[in-house]
């Protein structure tokens, strides 16, 4: 059996909500694995509390090794560093497992549903996300490159969407109320906010007509009553989910509340983690589409069985990704093996600037159209430039 060696990991100052974690075996393999905010509590966590459960263990017992982290004694914390900590080391395990396969990660876990998977394009920026900052667009904000999305859908949507329909989307993810919320803590938006926030779904429309599909992210600032006020006023433009809409979208009669009350579909949620809570939402049919993040959910081990919930439900999936290029690589292996997946989320600006700098493949993407991976395991390594930047933070467990 295949023995893990040692935990790696690694994190850098100008993407500082990253952290990266390489698994090694006995057999000279390496699994690769990444999370998404408080990048150094997960480091303190793989390091303290994980690498001493996981050094000397089988590495081929992905099932058990989740349970371990997943499912532990009194104390845990069931949506924090260590969930983080624990989807990871699941990523990197099964990327173990399609390497040992010598197969893509899709067919270790089962095989294909499809041949390829539709992507649609989260219209952030260069930068977005790379803090735990929040970025809203002001009057002073100058796009950084042609793909500063962001910028683009906060003051011309219409050709925003005319650009993404050119070179192949289908379908593009706007924003545009988040920056009313702070107001009054998302209890209230008002009417004229209410309008402003809907001008890019008007100049989008007028633009490209129903060529491209406008997805609303809310990011789960909203109470039940802005959020309604928002999800009906959607109806009008065909909106192909709104997602997040309330800030406790683990309140599961709130949320079926909301759900009843507008015809706009519900999505959501890429902040949940753990199996109970998605068949919570799905048994009180709360959602229209499930939404979640590899990263953040429980890893793979988690999501294929999220993903199997969906599919009993009769409900599309569409796996998350505004955060790094592994997570990406992990969800579009979900989405080509899930039955229910209907879309794979990118973001054009990372795809073609930094996701470059750290991994060594990224998803081949044609026509809107993302193809399967043909690498073994992930299909994507840390590059050697990265890894041999002088300002990472390094930290290495090994077996005694």
């Amino acid at each position: 059996m295949p023995i893990i060696t040692a935990l790696r990991t690694y994190r850098c100052a100008d993407r500082p909500s990253l952290i990266w974690l390489e698994i090694d075996t006995d057999e000279g393999l390496t699994g690769l694995g990444e999370t998404f905010r408080g990048a150094a509590a997960v480091e303190t966590v793989v390091h303290a509390e994980v690498a001493p459960q996981l050094l000397g263990r089988d590495a081929s017992a992905i099932e058990g090794i989740n349970g371990l982290l997943t499912l532990p004694y009194v104390g845990y914390n069931a949506s924090g560093a260590e969930v983080r900590a624990a989807s990871a080391v699941d990523i990197a395990l099964w990327d173990l497992a399609g390497q040992r396969q010598r197969v893509p990660l899709y067919q270790a876990l089962g095989g294909a549903a499809r041949s390829s998977i539709p992507v649609y394009n989260t219209c952030a920026g260069y930068a977005y996300n790379s803090t735990g900052k929040r970025r809203d667009i002001g009057g002073k904000d100058v796009a950084a490159g042609p793909y500063d999305d962001q910028v683009a859908f906060m003051r011309d949507a219409g050709a925003l969407a005319a650009s993404l329909r050119d070179e192949g989307y289908g379908a593009m993810k706007i924003w545009p109320f988040d920056i009313y919320a702070p107001k009054t803590q998302g209890q209230v938006i008002s009417l004229p906010d209410l309008k402003r926030g809907l001008e890019p779904f008007k100049r989008a429309r007028q633009a490209v007509g129903d060529d491209i599909e406008i997805m609303c992210e809310l990011h789960g600032l909203w109470g039940n009553h802005a959020a309604l006020r928002i999800c009906q006023a959607l109806e009008d433009y065909g909106v192909f989910w709104a997602e997040d809409p309330i800030s406790k979208m683990d309140d599961v009669r709130t949320l079926a509340d909301l759900r009843s009350r507008t015809r706009t579909p519900i999505c959501g949620s890429e902040s949940l983690a753990g199996l109970p809570v998605f068949r919570d939402l799905l048994a009180a049919d709360a959602l229209d589409v499930v939404m979640l993040d590899l990263c953040w959910c429980g890893g793979l081990t988690v999501a294929r069985k999220i993903a199997a919930l969906a599919q009993a439900y009769a409900k599309p999936l569409a796996p998350h990704d505004c955060t790094g290029p592994v997570a990406l690589m992990a969800g579009l292996h979900l989405a080509l093996h899930a039955p229910t997946a209907i879309y794979q989320e990118v973001v054009r600006a990372t795809l073609a600037t930094w996701y470059r700098d750290l991994v060594t493949d990224l998803p081949e993407i044609e026509a809107g159209i993302a193809q399967p991976p043909a690498g073994h395991g992930l299909g994507t390594r840390l590059t050697d430039e990265f890894k041999g930047r002088t300002d990472l933070t390094v930290r290495t467990s090994n077996a005694i």
